[in-house]
């Protein structure tokens, strides 16, 4: 009876460890805990202070002449016309306040009169055409915003080659003089003052003035018969209005403007060649 009973037990245990084995073979691990691994952060434009613009406007030429001469004839005035200027340059957001740009103009032809008398009864009048090409290097500093509106100033140092063409001596009673249509680099330097407009985020026009001094032009007459070979120094300041535009979202936008026009062309659907023109833009800022 009792080793009924012990055999009995054995076959209990042995079945209980069975099952006890069978479950411990069909148990799974829990997974590991998740390794969270910190994402490199976003990489920072390299090109999205820079920017281009352009600018055109009118300069109120302000130019003062010393006349030189070895005889006894008196400048009695002198008078010139305004000009005309259009240029462009790049530039760099140093920070929401100050930047920098270096940018090149040409100023077209402006119109310079001489008038000059001599004992007895003697008259010359002198005509000719200033022309300069001006490069300067200008900070700005941004003195904040109001409902979109920032007003600025800015200094700028730099050069200007300054050339006096077609300068001439009419005498109404005979003779008549020809100048040397001389080119010469000087020192210029600016006074900036505006304020920019901010139409949207990214696209910014400015009304801007500026005072200009950019140095002086000389020129020597050399006259049909004996004379005394006149000089003629003009200094070159002006008082210039302007207004100035991003030139880098204009391009952007005349080239997604043909983009669309080429993928239009090409029988794309317009939704589909606006996404394509998008794409193929270029990175200018």
């Amino acid at each position: 009876m009792v080793s009924r009973r012990l055999t009995v037990l054995t076959f209990a245990s042995l079945a209980l460890i069975g099952a006890n084995g069978a479950r411990a073979a069909d148990y799974t691990p829990p997974p590991p805990p998740p390794v969270y691994v910190q994402p490199p952060p976003p990489a920072e434009p390299c090109c999205d202070n820079w920017y281009l613009r352009g600018q055109i406007g009118v300069g109120m030429l302000k130019t003062k002449l010393d006349y030189g001469t070895a005889t006894n004839a008196t400048l009695q005035n002198s008078s010139n016309a305004d000009s005309m200027f259009v240029g462009g340059g790049i530039g760099y957001n140093w920070n929401n306040w100050l930047r920098f740009d270096a940018t090149a103009e040409y100023r077209a032809k402006s119109r310079v009169d001489a008038f000059v008398t001599y004992p007895p009864d003697g008259i010359d009048q002198y005509q000719g055409y200033l022309k300069s090409w001006v490069f300067l290097g200008n900070a700005y500093v941004d003195l904040g915003t109001w409902d979109c509106f920032t007003p600025f100033i800015g200094v700028g140092i730099g050069g200007a080659y300054n050339t006096l063409s077609d300068f001439n001596d009419v005498n109404p009673n005979g003779g008549f003089g020809f100048g040397r249509n001389p080119s010469e680099w000087h020192l210029a330097w600016a006074l900036h003052a505006g304020v920019a407009y901010e139409v949207t985020k990214n696209f910014k026009v400015e009304l801007a003035y500026r005072y200009l001094n950019y140095g002086s032009i000389t020129d020597t007459v050399d006259c049909s018969v004996t004379c005394t070979h006149d000089t003629f120094k003009y200094t070159l300041q002006s008082h210039d209005f302007m207004g100035r535009l991003p030139l880098d979202v204009l391009l952007r936008a005349a080239v997604a403007g043909a983009a669309l026009r080429l993928h239009a062309a090409a029988g794309l659907h317009p939704a589909a060649a606006l996404r394509a023109a998008a794409a193929e833009q270029p990175r200018l800022t």
